[in-house]
């Protein structure tokens, strides 16, 4: 009995999901007019932009693309990083509670993000130091 009301729940629950969903693009598609189209062609611009800015501000077309990518690489490193780390926090402090081994992989997980976050976060500005001041 519990089962058939968990699944006609769940049932429901979809169901409202996918009806939410069709509500929620038909009133979106009203929503964007000429000036939300003007302000995302303005944003595409202004990312085309920041790497001509790069290749300005470095003096190399190659020198350029490599800060960019850098910069980049420092930005969606943050969500990713906090992602692991809670991942191996579950496995330390909740999962690890009575495996041993899923612990210690937990710590060794945690370790390698907060390593990789310092990494991509130190790594555009020894960049930036080692191009500027060692070129010359």
């Amino acid at each position: 009995m519990k089962k058939i009301i968990a699944l006609a729940v769940v049932a429901i629950i979809i169901l409202l999901a996918f009806t939410i969903n069709s509500n929620v693009q038909a009133a979106s598609e009203n929503v964007i007019s000429n000036e939300t189209e003007g302000s995302l062609t303005e944003i595409k611009e202004a990312a085309g932009n920041s790497l001509e800015s790069y290749k300005q501000k470095y003096g190399s077309d190659v020198y350029g693309l490599t800060a960019y990518i850098l910069h980049l690489i420092r930005i969606y490193s943050i969500p990713f990083c906090f992602l692991g780390i809670i991942i191996s926090g579950i496995h330390q402090y909740i999962i690890g509670i009575r495996k041993l081994d899923t612990q210690e992989k937990g710590l060794t997980l945690m370790v390698t993000f907060v390593t990789l976050l310092v990494i991509c976060q130190i790594l555009p500005l020894a960049f930036a130091i080692v191009v500027k001041f060692g070129r010359g």
